[in-house]
Protein backbone atom coordinates (compact mmCIF):
# COMPACT_ATOMS: atom_id res chain seq x y z
CA UNK A 1 0.00 0.00 0.00
CA UNK A 2 1.29 3.38 -1.28
CA UNK A 3 0.69 6.44 1.03
CA UNK A 4 -1.56 9.21 0.04
CA UNK A 5 -0.22 12.66 -1.24
CA UNK A 6 -1.22 14.26 2.34
CA UNK A 7 1.20 11.29 3.68
CA UNK A 8 4.04 12.16 1.75
CA UNK A 9 6.56 14.41 1.86
CA UNK A 10 6.31 17.64 0.24
CA UNK A 11 9.73 19.24 -1.67
CA UNK A 12 7.85 22.55 -2.21
CA UNK A 13 6.28 22.96 1.36
CA UNK A 14 5.65 26.88 0.84
CA UNK A 15 4.72 28.82 -1.63
CA UNK A 16 8.17 30.94 -2.07
CA UNK A 17 9.52 27.70 -2.62
CA UNK A 18 6.93 27.47 -5.76
CA UNK A 19 7.50 30.55 -7.03
CA UNK A 20 10.97 30.38 -7.16
CA UNK A 21 11.33 26.87 -8.95
CA UNK A 22 8.65 28.76 -11.21
CA UNK A 23 10.73 31.50 -11.69
CA UNK A 24 13.78 29.54 -12.45
CA UNK A 25 11.50 27.30 -15.27
CA UNK A 26 10.29 30.75 -17.03
CA UNK A 27 13.82 32.37 -16.88
CA UNK A 28 15.57 29.36 -18.85
CA UNK A 29 12.30 28.40 -20.80
CA UNK A 30 12.26 31.91 -22.59
CA UNK A 31 15.69 33.06 -21.93
CA UNK A 32 15.03 36.11 -19.74
CA UNK A 33 16.61 37.57 -16.35
CA UNK A 34 14.36 36.46 -13.13
CA UNK A 35 14.43 40.11 -12.08
CA UNK A 36 12.16 41.24 -14.40
CA UNK A 37 9.71 38.43 -13.70
CA UNK A 38 6.38 39.34 -11.75
CA UNK A 39 4.24 37.16 -9.61
CA UNK A 40 0.84 37.62 -10.81
CA UNK A 41 -1.03 34.54 -8.82
CA UNK A 42 0.11 32.00 -6.93
CA UNK A 43 -2.15 28.45 -5.94
CA UNK A 44 -2.00 25.35 -4.33
CA UNK A 45 -4.30 22.45 -5.83
CA UNK A 46 -5.04 19.86 -2.73
CA UNK A 47 -6.60 17.45 -4.45
CA UNK A 48 -3.60 16.96 -6.85
CA UNK A 49 -0.75 18.47 -4.68
CA UNK A 50 0.05 20.58 -7.55
CA UNK A 51 1.36 24.65 -7.60
CA UNK A 52 0.55 26.84 -9.97
CA UNK A 53 2.35 29.84 -9.91
CA UNK A 54 1.21 32.93 -13.16
CA UNK A 55 3.83 34.88 -13.63
CA UNK A 56 4.32 37.98 -16.18
CA UNK A 57 7.20 39.77 -17.93
CA UNK A 58 6.98 42.44 -20.79
CA UNK A 59 3.99 41.86 -22.87
CA UNK A 60 3.89 38.08 -21.72
CA UNK A 61 2.07 35.92 -19.08
CA UNK A 62 2.86 31.95 -18.27
CA UNK A 63 1.46 29.62 -15.51
CA UNK A 64 3.87 27.25 -14.15
CA UNK A 65 2.51 24.03 -13.12
CA UNK A 66 4.57 21.74 -10.40
CA UNK A 67 4.16 19.03 -8.68
CA UNK A 68 5.02 19.48 -4.83
CA UNK A 69 5.57 15.86 -3.72
CA UNK A 70 9.03 15.49 -6.50
CA UNK A 71 9.28 19.43 -7.14
CA UNK A 72 9.46 19.13 -10.96
CA UNK A 73 7.29 21.17 -13.67
CA UNK A 74 4.52 19.41 -15.38
CA UNK A 75 3.53 22.16 -17.84
CA UNK A 76 3.77 25.58 -19.03
CA UNK A 77 1.42 27.52 -20.49
CA UNK A 78 1.66 31.10 -22.57
CA UNK A 79 -1.30 32.91 -21.96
Amino acid sequence: MTPGIGLMKRRLEKEKDAIALGISAIAKKYDVKPEILQVLETKYDDDSGDWYVALGWEEKRAIVQMDSVHATIIDIKEI
